[in-house]
């Protein structure tokens, strides 16, 4: 009976092993979404969005080279706008490698959609050091750096919040930045505690930070909620009235160089003419 015990508790540890090893390194699922607008003409073209989020480039789970086959997946979704929510870099304990500026931000030089690329800062990025990331993210102009700004890119008015989780948001300074600008709005920020404060007009939000959990349990919920609204934005699609909220999964790890229950994940968003 004991040796049928230990060969049982033998499996299941191997089988766990297996799921967050799948779970942890497995290709991003991409997930897909179509939002409506009536700020684009009804005669006019989809316009389609890629979202990256959480890179979280660290020895073992995410070295540079699986951050180039992810871009190049990224690529290949064909999107007009790549959009990147931060966190691209982590210092996490359990990591066996911290990579320097120029090898987190090299990979990403590759990233290429017709009507630009977008990114904002994360909270790791401000930890790590988030001026040298910026300094070498200068050396590839067609990547667009927005820290409570905003740019037109395409028939897209796109916001763009610097982290809330450090601070560093301007919600007031970012709408200022956004009125000039033609088309519908669209807000790309890092954590998604920032929904419910998007005035109605702003039609789409884009986030990340809080990896879906990273590590769920099988009955649902997660040890760990990188959310204060709990589970109520932390993960996929959330519609309140006229505003639309993604919250990416996310592709690297936080803390610990493991997922359960999660998968790495892009995200494709269609934005139609409401009609």
């Amino acid at each position: 009976m004991f040796r049928k015990i230990l060969i049982g508790f033998a499996v299941i540890t191997a089988l766990m092993c297996w799921k967050v090893w799948s779970d942890t390194m497995s290709d991003p699922v991409v997930e897909r979404l179509l939002v409506t607008s009536s700020d684009l003409p009804s005669n006019a073209k989809p316009v389609t969005i890629a979202l990256v989020a959480d890179i979280h480039m660290a020895g073992p789970d995410m070295p540079p080279e699986r951050v180039e086959r992810i871009v190049a997946q990224t690529n290949a979704l064909g999107a007009d706008i790549i959009a990147v929510a931060g966190d691209l870099v982590s210092e996490k304990r359990a990591g066996t490698r911290t990579y320097s500026p120029r090898d987190v931000i090299a990979p990403l030089g590759k990233l290429s959609a017709p009507s630009g690329v977008v990114l904002v800062p994360g909270n790791h990025d401000h930890w790590y050091g988030w001026p040298e990331l910026a300094s070498e993210l200068e050396k590839f102009p067609h990547i667009t750096v927005l820290q409570n700004g905003a740019a037109q890119l395409g028939p897209l008015a796109m916001g763009g919040m610097d982290d809330d989780f450090t601070q560093n948001d301007d919600l007031a300074a970012t709408l200022a930045a956004m009125k000039g600008l033609s088309g519908p709005r669209v807000m790309l920020t890092h954590t998604p505690d920032l929904f419910p404060q998007m005035p109605s007009d702003i039609v789409l939000m884009m986030a990340g930070h809080t990896h879906c959990g990273q590590l769920r349990y099988p009955w649902g919920g997660s040890p760990v909620k990188m959310s204060k609204y709990g589970e109520k934005f932390a993960c996929g699609v959330v519609k309140e009235q006229a505003k639309t909220l993604v919250t990416s999964a996310g592709l690297g790890t936080s803390v610990l160089p493991l997922r359960f229950l999660t998968h790495p994940e892009l995200w494709l968003i269609e934005i139609r003419p409401a009609s």
